[in-house]
C-alpha cells in the first residue's frame, strides 16, 4: 500500500535523494523548496520513472505565512503519512565574535523556525488520522559543539530537543518522531556554508569518503518502514572515516574537522 510523504528542501541533496527513495518504493510525494524550476523538473522525472503522484509546493520555510498558505488545509494532505523536515543550512565557519548576525538569523529561521512552521501546519492531518511520522533531519552538530560552529550547532541541538519534546507531547496521538543526525556528507551543504566558494567546499571532503544523499535517504526510508509499534527516536550516522564531529581520518592524516 502506497504512502504519502512530504519532503522539505527537496530540490537538492538529502531532500532530493529522499524523494527518489520513497518514489522507488511506490510512495506518493509532496516535495517543497524555494527553487521552482528544480522542483518541477524533479517531479516530472520521478513521475516518468516511477509512476507515482508528485505534488510540488514552492515556498520558503523561513516564511511563516507562505508555509501556512501552502500546507494548511491542503486537501491533498488529508491522508499524509510522513513529513521529512529536511530543509536546513549552515552559513559561515566564523568565530563567535566575528560571525554575521544575518547568517545567524538565517540559520535560526530555517533550521528551527522553518521546522516548527511545517510541522505545526501538517500536524492536524496526523491527529485526525490518529497516526503519522515526523522525521527531522539534524546533524552530528546537534550532539557535539565544535569551534566555529556556534549558532549552527545551536540550531541542530534545538532540532534534537524539539524532536524529543514532540515525541513526548504527541505520543498520545500515536505519532512517531525520529531525529536523524548525519555527519559529513557531500551535498550542496558546504558550498552553501562557504557562500559559493567551490574550492573551500571541495576541500572539506579531501582524503576520505563522506556520506552521500543516498545514504541518508536509505536510513530515512528504513526508519519510516518499521512496524507500527517500533519508533527510532534518535539516530546518529557518519561515514566510516568520521568517528565524531571533531575528527576525520583522511588518507594522509587524522585531522580536526
Amino acid at each position: 500500500m502506497s504512502r504519502k510523504i512530504l519532503v522539505t528542501g527537496a530540490s537538492s541533496g538529502f531532500g532530493e535523494a529522499i524523494a527518489w527513495k520513497f518514489a522507488a518504493s511506490g510512495d506518493n510525494l509532496v516535495i517543497t523548496g524555494r527553487r521552482s524550476d528544480r522542483l518541477h523538473e524533479l517531479a516530472e522525472k520521478i513521475k516518468n520513472n516511477h509512476g507515482v503522484e508528485v505534488l510540488v509546493k514552492v515556498f520558503d520555510v523561513q516564511n511563516r505565512a507562505q508555509v501556512i498558505e501552502a500546507l494548511q488545509d491542503e486537501p491533498y494532505l488529508q491522508d499524509l503519512d510522513i513529513v521529512v523536515n529536511n530543509a536546513g543550512l549552515a552559513l559561515g565557519r566564523d568565530l563567535f565574535d566575528e560571525a554575521s548576525l544575518d547568517d545567524w538569523e538565517t540559520m535560526i529561521d530555517t533550521n528551527v523556525k522553518g521546522l516548527l512552521y511545517v510541522t505545526k501546519a501538517v500536524l492536524p492531518f496526523f491527529i485526525s488520522k490518529g497516526c503519522g511520522h515526523i522525521i527531522n533531519i539534524g546533524s552530528t552538530a546537534g550532539k557535539e559543539v565544535y569551534e566555529r560552529g556556534n549558532v549552527y550547532c545551536a540550531t541542530k541541538h534545538a532540532v534534537e530537543a524539539l524532536s524529543q519534546s514532540m515525541r513526548i507531547d504527541l505520543v498520545r496521538h500515536a505519532i512517531k518522531v525520529t531525529a536523524i543526525h548525519p555527519g559529513a556528507a557531500d551535498t550542496e551543504f558546504s558550498l552553501v556554508r562557504f557562500k559559493g566558494d567551490s574550492a573551500k567546499a571541495a576541500a572539506v571532503y579531501n582524503g576520505f569518503t563522506p556520506l552521500y544523499g543516498e545514504d541518508v535517504a536509505n536510513t530515512v526510508h528504513y526508519c519510516a518502514g518499521l512496524p507500527e509499534h517500533v519508533c527510532i527516536n534518535s539516530l546518529v550516522m557518519t561515514c566510516t572515516a568520521q568517528p565524531n564531529s571533531f575528527y576525520l581520518h583522511r588518507s594522509t592524516e587524522q585531522a580536526r574537522f
